[in-house]
């Protein structure tokens, strides 16, 4: 690739169709930012007249093996804009993974091995699948451009940023106000993710809000390079169950996509019935029409829980399938009326009498002892049903049903 001074503008203004209107209607819903819109929609009305797709571009390093719903908020755009006729390019960034992405930290993370990327991306593209068309997916290594650059070509690609530019990174800023080292491989990264969308030729990039200035680098290489720079899509980060902190498995707030469907069901249902709206706009495939009925009639009088559980059903069926969806709801409204679910863990636990802050503990239904002693002194403890309000109660030998919560079952085998 050779760079030049121009990039190419087309100037003719096209007319924007009702088709393109309703595309460009459909890549608004729920976004962040869409930038230049503008220009977006001259490329889909140039799309519709050329009939060749956009190519669209999602880059994800493979940091860990697991997705949950928070990921798949940007997953669903690309699957909206794949039904649309557009081709999406499923990056993983396996030659990035290798510098570390420092966006949004206020510290270096440290880069992957090779064989913690090669296990992690063999399962990244095998969840991704469960909401992309796979069958109309092109997945793509990045490693397939950048490693061929060597020493020459990344001093040529460095030399087309400025280090008062990289500074303009909110990130970086802070960590040089705060005294914390910014090591100098961290400054290529963006330069890598922005080369990805020079050699993949990209239309449109999309990626989460703290991707923005990586994003706006790939449209500033592009420019340096001849082509029509990217337009750039963000999509809000999705709160967790607490309904404040973003959705991570270090705050235990997620819901994976791989968890069973009566967990799935019911993680969903325990968010507050305002963030349900929200988990509407971003994980939701229902029409901004439908979404607008379904205000109305709880506005009316509606019970909310009526439409938690739609979009609980619609999300399990998507990662299970229809049964599982149903099946959760009927294991659910169980719990709900104080009912046992059939497919609790049978346990054999030894030691009685034994208290009941350590059998919760060995049974995996509390991470500790005190947080046991805090649930039953809560009232959230219950044995075959009854309450236990004792926190020091000694446990004698038998078999029995211990819930904790709504949502925790365990049967229990108690031996001497």
């Amino acid at each position: 690739m050779t760079s030049t001074q121009s990039s190419k503008k087309p100037t003719t203004i096209l007319p924007l169709s009702d088709a393109v209107q309703h595309a460009l209607a459909t890549s608004k819903r729920g976004v962040d930012e869409l930038l230049i819109e503008s220009e977006f929609a001259q490329k889909l009305a140039r799309s519709e007249q050329s009939g060749k797709p956009l190519r669209i571009k999602l880059g994800l390093d493979p940091t860990a093996p697991d997705l949950h719903l928070g990921h798949t908020v940007v997953l669903n755009k690309m699957r909206q804009l794949q039904d649309l006729g557009h081709n999406v390019i499923f990056l993983i960034g396996d030659f990035t993974s290798m510098i570390g992405d420092p966006s949004g930290r206020n510290a270096t993370r440290p880069p992957l091995t090779r064989e913690q990327i090669e296990e992690n991306a063999q399962t990244y593209f095998k969840q991704a699948a469960l909401v992309l068309d796979a069958s109309k997916t092109e997945i793509r290594y990045n490693s397939e451009w950048c490693d061929p650059l060597g020493a020459r070509g990344m001093i040529q690609l460095s030399s087309k940023y400025t280090v008062a530019r990289m500074m303009e990174r909110d990130d970086f800023t802070k960590r040089f106000k705060a005294g914390t080292p910014i090591s100098i491989h961290e400054f290529l990264y963006p330069l890598m993710q922005g080369y990805d969308s020079v050699a993949l030729h990209s239309d449109l990039e999309l990626g989460g809000t703290d991707q923005k200035f990586n994003l706006l680098v790939g449209r500033e290489l592009q420019k340096d390079y001849g082509q029509e720079p990217q337009c750039i899509l963000t999509m809000p980060l999705l709160e967790g169950l607490d309904g404040v902190e973003k959705m991570s498995k270090s705050k235990n707030n997620y819901i994976a996509i791989t968890e069973p469907a009566n967990t799935m069901f019911a993680k969903i249902m325990s968010i507050s019935d305002t963030m349900m709206w929200r988990y509407y706009e971003l994980l939701s495939f229902c029409s901004l029409e439908q979404i607008a009925i379904y205000k109305k009639a709880v506005s009316e009088g509606q019970n909310p829980r009526d439409i938690k559980v739609a979009i609980a059903q619609e999300i399990v069926t998507r990662f299970h399938d229809k049964k599982a969806a149903d099946d959760a709801l009927t294991d659910f409204v169980n719990r709900s009326k104080g009912g046992i679910p059939d497919d609790i863990p049978d346990l054999s636990l030894s030691g009685a009498p034994l208290g009941i802050a350590q059998l919760l503990k060995q049974a995996n239904l509390c991470p500790s002892t005190s947080d046991a002693m805090r649930m039953v002194d809560q009232g959230g403890v219950r044995i075959d049903g009854a309450v236990i309000s004792d926190k020091y109660l000694q446990v004698e030998a038998g078999k029995f049903v211990v819930q904790v919560g709504k949502r925790k079952f365990a049967k229990v085998t108690l031996t001497a």
